[in-house]
């Protein structure tokens, strides 16, 4: 193997530029177009026996579409694999499943009526797992070698995220895989379950096996890798040592170099700006997603809702701006009830919102930056003209949010589709944030998008702040809410867990994210031991 040598230039560690060798598993040449984009670009990748292979790189970089290559679920344009020196094509999942891959994806291939035996029999033409017994003999097997306890005849959907994670990777083992390709498995899980899951692969690891662990958190990357591949923009930027900083590692993500502290000062909270009262909100489905949730948020301060995605924060947030009727309870902003108001009252009351999923719900695609960037008052004055859209005005703003905001395009009249994701997330920024607001509610604000672009969010959400307004921010994204909070609200299964100082160890907000009372994740945290959950009694 050669090895080629640079220092960043921030002048930290070095970063390890590499050709590999022949053996075990190797991409060579991948290239995955989707019309005129190409999401992968002529990628050589590979996999040794016995590693824990780290590829890096923010959203969108092509991580995944590479690996679904890799596991058949998607036809390569032109290049190769190949095991063991042998080229091999793969024309669905089960073929690859045959060489001896395995996928454990970050959205979860399980049957939920099904149990954890009948989810290992699935997709088998034939063999010792059609037969009950026997998988449930497999299963007990797997789960007792690994250190992953599953009961076999358990229900999924009966099950904690943790434990169906569990699931889906005794199901890549039960087939003999050699390698195992992990797809941002630590997304839905607490700090706690993400310290199990690299127990387990770092076992797996120990047996032989050959991992692609997927990512684009650096803390993980650096507690775990034995080799680190960066991507940015479908092709591979370099390679790094596991020692390499986490400064080091943002510069190869984005191409310079990137300060991942956020400055602030002291919260100086003010008068209750937001105010949520016994809020009751339910799904589509008529189950209750958000349970009797109260809190109230100052202005000049950031309050945080913490928690494993899918335990009523999308829910909340949207009611928040009228999205979503509640069933009962209330929500006041400086003094007015808006509980039932319309989301054009919310926002015409002076409350900002930055939605959870952009692409659907935050802009409109074939639309310009320009028109993106007013859709909230394009009836208003000195956009409006009785009638008319007055475009003199409107293209003066853009250009001046252009400016202020950093936003990167050619000209405000490109449509917005043609932007990237951190731009597209600062056009909607640039667009709440330009009108005095009582209220910020961003969810998810910073998903999807490169840790250059990250930075600068974090800084515009903190000066909101010191401007007087109440920050309400949902992330799941723990780095996240330790560096922006100034209070931090955990949510399980609908309900407020708790309240807490944005200092709290992480290892207590992870027992608090899983359900656990703060007084007792306090002690649990303090005694350096494990809480049991009341659903992880299945195991």
């Amino acid at each position: 193997m050669r090895r080629r040598e640079r220092t960043t230039p921030t002048g930290g560690n070095s970063i390890v530029e590499q050709d590999t060798p022949v053996g075990g598993l190797e991409l060579r040449g991948i290239t995955k177009r989707f019309g005129s984009f190409t999401a992968v670009d002529q990628v050589d990748l590979d996999v040794r026996p016995g590693e824990i292979h780290c590829l890096l790189g923010e959203n969108g970089a092509g991580k995944s579409t590479l690996m679904n290559v890799l596991y058949g679920l998607l036809e390569p344009d032109d290049g190769e694999i190949v095991i063991d020196g042998a080229a091999h094509v793969f024309n669905n999942p089960r073929e690859a499943m045959a060489a001896g891959i395995g996928m454990v994806h970050q959205h979860f291939m399980l049957v939920d009526v099904f149990s954890v035996t009948e989810n290992l029999m699935l997709g088998r033409e034939g063999g010792a797992l059609l037969n009950a017994a026997s998988a449930r003999k497999r299963v007990l097997e797997l789960s007792s070698r690994y250190s992953m306890p599953v009961e076999p005849d358990a229900l999924i959907e009966d099950l904690p995220v943790g434990v169906q994670q569990r699931v889906e990777i005794l199901k890549a083992l039960a087939n003999d895989a050699r390698f195992l390709v992990f797809d941002e498995p630590t997304a839905v899980l607490t700090p706690q379950e993400i310290d199990d899951l690299m127990r387990v692969m770092q076992s797996l690891r120990d047996e032989g096996k050959g991992i692609v662990f997927i990512t684009h958190k650096l803390r993980e990357v650096r507690a775990i890798a034995d080799r680190i591949t960066v991507m940015r923009r479908g092709k591979i930027v370099g390679h790094a040592e596991p020692h390499s900083s986490e400064a080091d590692l943002a510069e190869l993500m984005v191409g310079r170099a990137v300060d991942l502290r956020v400055e602030k000062t002291p919260a100086h909270p003010g008068a209750t700006r937001l105010a949520v009262r016994d809020l009751r909100v339910a799904n589509p489905a008529g189950g209750i997603v958000v349970d009797g949730v109260s809190f109230e948020v100052a202005g000049g301060e950031i309050l945080c809702v913490a928690g494993v995605q899918g335990n009523g924060q999308s829910e909340l947030a949207d009611a928040m701006l009228g999205n979503v009727a509640p069933l009962s309870g209330e929500i006041v902003m400086d003094g007015v009830t808006l509980t039932k108001a319309s989301p054009r009252a919310t926002i015409d009351a002076g409350m900002g919102f930055v939605p959870e999923d952009r692409e659907v719900d935050g802009f409109v695609g074939n639309f310009t930056i320009a028109e993106n960037l007013i859709l909230n008052r394009a009836t208003d004055a000195p956009f409006a003209k009785g009638v008319a859209l007055n475009w003199g005005a409107i293209l003066a703003n853009a250009e001046e949010r252009k400016v202020e905001f950093d936003i990167r395009a050619q000209s405000v009249s490109d449509p917005i589709s043609s932007l990237s994701g951190g731009n597209k997330q600062k056009v909607i920024l640039a667009r709440e944030l330009s009108r005095p607001l009582a209220v910020l509610v961003a969810s998810q604000p910073t998903r999807g998008v490169d840790v250059g672009a990250i930075e600068f969010l974090h800084k515009r959400l903190v000066e909101e702040r010191d401007q007087g307004t109440a920050v309400l921010l949902v992330s799941t994204e723990l780095d996240e809410v330790e560096a922006l909070a100034d209070r931090v609200l955990v949510m399980y299964r609908g309900k407020v867990v708790g309240i807490v100082a944005p200092d709290t160890p992480r290892e207590v907000l992870g027992l608090m994210m899983a359900g656990v009372p703060f007084e007792e994740a306090t002690k649990v945290g303090q005694a350096g031991q494990a809480a049991p959950t009341k659903e992880e009694d299945h195991g």
